[in-house]
């Protein structure tokens, strides 16, 4: 794998909703085939996934 350029962010949530993170992180692990997953992983994921129904989103409110 390639590296990539990646940043570090610092931010604060909800206890509630680490914990949930947590939940999701050990769902795919259980549920994948990638090896080991890791909390960056999972939040990449969620954020790319909500970019593309973001920009399909913009797409139908211009017509």
């Amino acid at each position: 794998m390639q590296e990539e350029n990646r940043i570090q962010l610092n931010v604060r949530i909800k206890k509630e909703t680490s914990n949930k993170l947590d939940e999701i992180v050990q769902y795919y692990q259980d549920n994948t085939k990638l090896g080991r997953i890791y909390k960056s992983d999972v939040l990449t994921d969620i954020i790319e996934k909500s970019y593309e129904v973001m920009n399909k989103q913009k797409k139908v409110n211009r017509r």
